[in-house]
């Protein structure tokens, strides 16, 4: 069978599996071993326990565990919540300060704890009531909330990040400062637009927000500033050349845990118990997939698929620009169906060569796929940050949810545009700090 149809069939087929409600892992592991096993032999199949295994074997997947270690160490506090009353207490007399307040926490809370649903529930608690409380439209206050959440998986430090660099052999490093400009430049998009819609209808801050003394402003900042201190520090030990991503993250994972022990009084064994368990079951997930998609990969590169298809792409006579513009449909229909992390590891080995035979930079490329991972957390039919709002303010219906959400998805479609424009704003940090790339 000719390698070009073969992949079709393999996409249609993957596809009908995972949609079949099987697990992705399983999903990427039973349509592997149907292929090779018909098209190459048992021969193929004795190489599976060893590529599964073996996938694992990278020291740099020891940075994963520990990053959503750090992360469930703070979402198990009122770390959340006591950086959501910070900023408000900060930027209570600024027109449209609550959604710039939420914004915020959401950024910085999605960039501690690296998980987009813990985000919303943390800070969505809070802020949602609060917002409506005030007089903002539905719309706005859960719309506003479910963007933020999503701003952790291009915020460094990034799980999503690591994965994208251990598919693709990148430097995580590179990834990480990448993703810092336009992770606060989509923030900035986010709270202008935020502001922009509370101003057509009408700021009602001024009337109803509270008044802090400076007393009170700076009570809460000792609860606060240790976790910004902590990330600040992984990313100086990351880039200061004193320890490697996996070691940063380690020391970073044990002082969130301290700290939260400390701070917030964690000493419960059962909490701690809930912590490490909660961090294993999505680590192991996490894994999982990241050894399924190795033998997917090995599958599609056994059966010439890949080649073939960068192959083709290769010879057809398209401008770059339209041959990204095709690439950026393919991931968002996607995101659309798939957690980020299960699209990167099946399309990245894929559309690597591709990107990277077309004359664009895959650092670059890392922070475009991510945006657009981003806007199917918050699209339909999975988005799962909207049922998680939904879940936090049940009688705002999906819909309102939805339409609120919408706009913010248009500020991450212009801050691809801006990325194709300038794709310096996501390569010069990496070239600055860490030099030229290959």
């Amino acid at each position: 069978m000719d390698p070009l149809t073969l992949g079709a069939l393999v996409a249609f087929m993957t596809i009908f599996v995972l949609f079949s409600g099987v697990s992705v892992a399983l999903g990427l592991l039973i349509v592997s071993a149907g292929f090779l096993l018909v098209f190459d032999g048992m021969r193929s199949l004795e190489l599976m326990p060893e590529i599964l295994f073996g996938k694992l074997d990278n020291f740099a997947l020891l940075s994963i565990p520990m990053f959503i270690i750090m992360g469930a160490s703070i979402a198990s506090t009122r770390a959340g919540a006591d950086l959501y009353e910070a900023l408000e207490r900060w930027l209570t007399r600024v027109p449209g300060g609550l959604v710039i307040s939420n914004l915020g926490a959401c950024a910085l809370f999605a960039a501690m704890s690296g998980s987009s649903p813990a985000t919303c529930a943390a800070i969505g608690k809070m802020g949602i009531p609060e917002m409506r409380k005030r007089g903002y439209p539905d719309g706005v206050a859960a719309g506003s909330i479910a963007a933020g959440g999503t701003l952790g998986i291009l915020i460094p430090p990034s799980v999503t990040m690591i994965v994208y660099g251990i598919a693709t052999e990148t430097s995580i490093g590179r990834l990480f400062l990448a993703g810092v400009i336009p992770g606060f430049m989509l923030m900035a998009l986010f709270m202008a637009w935020a502001l922009y819609s509370t101003a057509r209808s009408g700021d009602r801050d001024k009337l109803t927000a509270r008044s802090y003394s400076w007393a009170e402003r700076f009570e809460i900042l000792p609860r606060v500033l240790p976790f910004l201190f902590i990330i600040l520090g992984v990313l100086y030990a990351m880039y200061g050349g004193i320890a490697t991503p996996s070691e940063t993250a380690a020391v970073g994972a044990l002082l969130c845990l301290v700290i939260a022990m400390v701070i917030y009084k964690l000493w419960n064994p059962r909490d701690l118990w809930v912590v490490l368990r909660d961090s294993t079951r999505e680590s192991v997930m996490i894994l999982f997939i990241i050894a399924a998609a190795g033998v997917f990969s090995y599958m599609l590169s056994s059966l010439f698929i890949t080649q073939s298809i960068a192959a083709w792409i290769g010879e057809l006579e398209v401008n770059r620009w339209v041959l990204m513009a095709a690439v950026n449909v393919f991931l968002l229909i996607a995101g659309f169906f798939l957690p980020p992390v299960a699209v990167i590891l099946m399309a990245a080995p894929i559309l690597l060569p591709i990107i990277q035979a077309a004359g664009f930079d895959p650092i670059w490329f890392a922070v475009v796929l991510t945006i657009n991972m981003e806007i199917g957390l918050i699209s339909p039919p999975v988005g799962l940050n909207l049922y998680v709002i939904n879940g936090i303010a049940p009688d705002i219906s999906l819909r309102t949810i939805l339409l609120g959400s919408l706009p913010f998805v248009g500020c991450m479609v212009v801050a691809i545009v801006l990325l194709c424009v300038f794709p310096g704003l996501a390569t010069w940090l990496p070239n600055m700090v860490m030099g030229p790339g290959l």
